[in-house]
C-alpha cells in the first residue's frame, strides 16, 4: 500500500513509530508534505531518515500570506532535495482565509511555476474555492501533472478527469454523510485514482475516534475496493502502479 498524502510532523506518536506502524500494516510508501517553511524542512528530514518516506514541499494557502520572491527561493532550494518528489500542497482555501486572496494566488502561480519547471507533480489544495482554483489551474498549469490531493469538488469530477488530473481520496470518503465523494469515487477511472491519508485530520471511518495516521490508508483502501467492486489487493496493485508513475518513487 501507499499513503500518497501525509504530514507526519503534525501527527503523533514520533516519525520512527508512525512509519513502522504503517510497514506493519503493510505501507510501503509515505509522502509526507510541507505547508511552510519548517515544515518542509521536517518532510525531509524525515525522507532522509525513512526509505519509505518521501517529501513534497510547498506553501499551504492558509500559510501564504505576504509570500514574496524571497519564499519562492527558499522552495526552490528545498524542491532540489533529492527526496522532494512533488509541489505543494498549494492552491487556494477560502474557507478559513488564513491568507489574502491575494497572497494564495500569487504563491498559487509561483508553486505552478515552480512544478513546471523541476517537472514534478503539483499537489492541489481546494476548500470552497473549487471554481477559482480550477480557473487558476486552466489558465497556468497546462502541462503540468496534477494530483487534486483529498478531493472535495464530486460536482466537477468530469472537468477535473477531461483535464488529466489524478484524484485522491482521504479518510473522509468513507464517512456515512459523504454519498456524494462515494459516488464519484466509484467513476474515476483506474489509471487516475490515489489513496491517502492526510494524517492525523479526516480518520477513516472504521477508525474515527483515534487519531489519523498512514496505517489507517488501508481503511480508505478497503471502503474504496468494495465501493468499486474489486478486491482490496487488486485495487492496491492499481495505486500503488499510479503514484509510482505519477511519483516516481
Amino acid at each position: 500500500m501507499i499513503d500518497s498524502h501525509t504530514h507526519l510532523e503534525l501527527c503523533e506518536p514520533p516519525d520512527a513509530e508512525l512509519v513502522a506502524a504503517a510497514v506493519a500494516a503493510g505501507v510501503r510508501r509515505i509522502l509526507t508534505v510541507g505547508i511552510d517553511g519548517s515544515s518542509c524542512r521536517a518532510a525531509l528530514a524525515a525522507a532522509e531518515d525513512f526509505p519509505q518516506v518521501y517529501a513534497a514541499i510547498g506553501r499551504h494557502p492558509n500559510a501564504a500570506k505576504g509570500f514574496d520572491d524571497a519564499d519562492l527561493a527558499e522552495l526552490q532550494g528545498l524542491a532540489e532535495h533529492e527526496r522532494c518528489l512533488a509541489i505543494g500542497e498549494t492552491g487556494l482555501d477560502f474557507y478559513r482565509e488564513g491568507a489574502p486572496r491575494a497572497d494564495q494566488q500569487r504563491a498559487f502561480a509561483a508553486q505552478i511555476g515552480l512544478a513546471r519547471d523541476t517537472g514534478k507533480p503539483l499537489v492541489i489544495h481546494s476548500r470552497a474555492a473549487e471554481s477559482e482554483t480550477l480557473a487558476q489551474l486552466a489558465a497556468e498549469a497546462d502541462g503540468v501533472s496534477v494530483i487534486m490531493h483529498c478531493f472535495s469538488m464530486p460536482e466537477r469530477l468530469d472537468e477535473c478527469l477531461a483535464r488529466g488530473y489524478a484524484i485522491s481520496f482521504a479518510g473522509n470518503v468513507t464517512y456515512r454523510n459523504a454519498a456524494d465523494l462515494a459516488a464519484a469515487a466509484k467513476l474515476v477511472p483506474d489509471e487516475r485514482l490515489l489513496v491517502e491519508t492526510d494524517a492525523p485530520y479526516l480518520t477513516p471511518q472504521a477508525v474515527r475516534k483515534e487519531r489519523n495516521q498512514p496505517a489507517f490508508v488501508a481503511h480508505t483502501l478497503a471502503f474504496l475496493a468494495e465501493l468499486r467492486g474489486v478486491t482490496a489487493e487488486r485495487l492496491d496493485e492499481i495505486v500503488e502502479r499510479n503514484a509510482a508513475r505519477l511519483l516516481g518513487w
